[in-house]
């Protein structure tokens, strides 16, 4: 019995979430038809397919990979990827685990549908991108918007029974705010203070949410923020930006384009900020710009160095869970109370304080005795769960081998006995090819579990392994290293307002204790440098170690935190 996988996918937020149910019933249809089992579905919604870091989808390859069903339906290549490159190395991968795909409209997909169809999707999907653009560029034209609500106006309703949209008016209320902004930045205010002084009022910004600096400031040179927004002063400017999708991450990268390729078109009917209060933004602008390039030499800030620090990005407020940043020299704070003000941490912590505070408690509290012991008490339960599912899974394979085995025999047998045709050999083939996948997954099912073991002695192994890794910082040659396998040890820092705690704020230290007992028992040492940088001699041991330890350490063991 073949096992079969659903794909569905829809690819805008304008369309139906009932297309996914309805692509679904399709392929369900096909699957009994073709005496199948369905096993699972996954799908994508409101996602394009031009690119493949789609959750759905990656969690399909991952399973793919896991032999856990034989046959992927779809309703169209299209639905698996509309990026020629990306359904060509699926089709690889598949075939690779002797995976089929089967669309609902020509059935078996072979190489040369993937050639022609991935192709044709591809180009669909340039077409219909440029046809996009080319019916924006003309809204702009005739003065309307072709993208998001501005703040500061209002969406005009199209007439009865009209489609077309895109106007705007001035929201008076939120005009006020705008013109507010524009004179307390040219009279000096930082966006920073607007931000707050905004948010203590109460007054709501874009979309509701709170003020902040970012949503004042923006990017001039891609016209976002209230303080670059042409239409305020009743200048219609789209495609300052276009936007490519980097094909190793899938996240789009904005690309500023040349004035000449913008379209600019007069709506002085939405204009709101006279033309002199603009420049008198513009200018401060400008000063602004050419002092926060320099540093405190006067040297320009790109050719300075700077310092990446040991737990940058780690830190996190206890009472709104934002980052922790520098705000001053050597000084961590909360960036929303910083940025927005609508935080009421305002306790700063000096990055000499807080870093001698984390390396005492990574090494002298983090790992304990105690905790060594619990984790492996959890550990050997999980080991031992895992070997009951592979017991499982292998008596289930040989069940499934062993009907294979006789549908198999009996063909032979029909063969045998001159009976043969086109039906006969289409089915010796595909039930060979289950042979054979069931032979492969009942051999990796049966290999043996990598033998893990955790140091008796873990805990005073890891303290030592910190102490050298913390004497390893002052080391300006093996710095950067020392620095980035201290990062993995921890998961966050969480820092609360606290009168009783030493610079009034609270540390609780969040770490990963899988990674933590690999250090303790990695016993290599890199050439020249310290053994607190070391590397385990058997890397194919280590990897198989850590994935069991993560197991338990992600899965089933909760890691006690500690206040430093």
């Amino acid at each position: 019995m073949m096992r079969a996988a659903i794909y569905a996918r829809y690819s805008t937020d304008m369309q139906r979430q009932a297309s996914i149910d309805d692509q679904s019933e399709i392929c369900r249809r096909y699957i009994e038809r073709q005496g199948w089992t369905l096993v699972d579905t996954y799908a994508d919604s409101a996602t394009s397919g031009s690119s493949a870091f789609r959750p759905g989808f990656q969690r399909l390859r991952a399973d793919a990979g896991a032999r856990r069903f034989d046959v992927v339906v779809t309703e169209a290549i299209d639905r698996l990827s509309r990026n020629l490159g990306d359904i060509a190395k699926l089709f690889d991968e598949l075939t690779f685990h002797n995976v089929q795909i089967h669309t609902t409209g020509f059935g078996l997909v072979t190489q040369m549908h993937v050639g022609v169809m991935g192709m044709m999707g591809q180009m669909q999907l340039a077409d219909i991108r440029e046809k996009t653009r080319r019916g924006m560029a003309g809204r702009v034209r005739e003065g309307k918007i072709p993208s998001g609500l501005a703040y500061g106006y209002a969406v005009v309703p199209p007439p009865p029974g009209a489609k077309d949209a895109g106007e705007r008016k001035i929201n008076p209320a939120e005009a006020t705010v705008v013109e507010r902004i524009f004179r307390d930045y040219a009279a000096g205010m930082a966006p920073r203070q607007i931000a707050a002084a905004l948010n203590a009022e109460a007054i709501p910004g874009p979309g509701g949410r709170p003020w902040g600096d970012t949503t004042i400031r923006g990017q001039v040179d891609r016209g976002t923020g209230i303080l670059n927004n042409t239409l305020y002063i009743g200048q219609l400017t789209w495609n300052a930006c276009s936007y490519v999708k980097n094909p190793a991450t899938g996240k789009r990268v904005a690309r500023v384009n040349p004035v000449e390729q913008r379209e600019i078109t007069a709506v002085p009917e939405l204009r709101i900020i006279d033309d002199a209060l603009w420049q008198q933004a513009k200018a401060r602008q400008n000063e602004v710009r050419t002092e926060m390039g320099k540093d405190a030499t006067g040297n320009p800030l790109n050719r300075a160095h700077r310092s990446k620090f040991l737990l940058s990005g780690l830190l996190k407020c206890g009472c709104c869970g934002a980052g922790y940043a520098v705000v001053a020299a050597d000084r961590y704070g909360c960036s929303t109370y910083r940025s927005k003000g609508t935080c009421s941490n305002n306790i700063s912590i000096t990055r000499q304080s807080v870093e001698a505070r984390v390396l005492a408690g990574l090494q002298d509290r983090l790992l304990t005795p105690e905790l060594v012991a619990t984790f492996i008490t959890t550990f050997q339960q999980e080991l031992a769960r895992l070997q009951r599912d592979s017991g499982q899974t292998q008596a289930r394979l040989k069940d499934q081998l062993a009907a294979v085995d006789r549908k198999l025999e009996g063909v032979l047998r029909a063969i045998e006995d001159g009976a043969w045709n086109d039906a006969l050999k289409t089915r010796l083939n595909d039930l060979e090819a289950q042979q054979a996948s069931l032979r492969q997954q009942l051999q990796a099912a049966a290999s043996p579990a990598p033998v893990v073991r955790l140091h008796p002695n873990a805990a005073a192994l890891y303290a030592a392994k910190v102490a050298e890794l913390h004497t390893a910082l002052d080391q300006p040659h093996i710095r950067v290293e020392a620095m980035e396998v201290l990062r993995t040890l921890i998961e966050r820092i969480v820092l609360t307002p606290d009168e009783t705690a030493p610079n009034g704020l609270a540390v609780e230290l969040f770490g990963d204790l899988a990674t933590i007992l690999n250090l303790a028992s990695s016993t290599g040492r890199m050439p020249g440098k310290s053994a607190a940088l070391g590397t385990k001699k058997n890397p194919q041991e280590a990897g198989a170690s850590e994935g069991l330890l993560s197991v338990v350490a992600g899965a089933r063991f909760e890691l006690t935190t500690f206040r430093l």
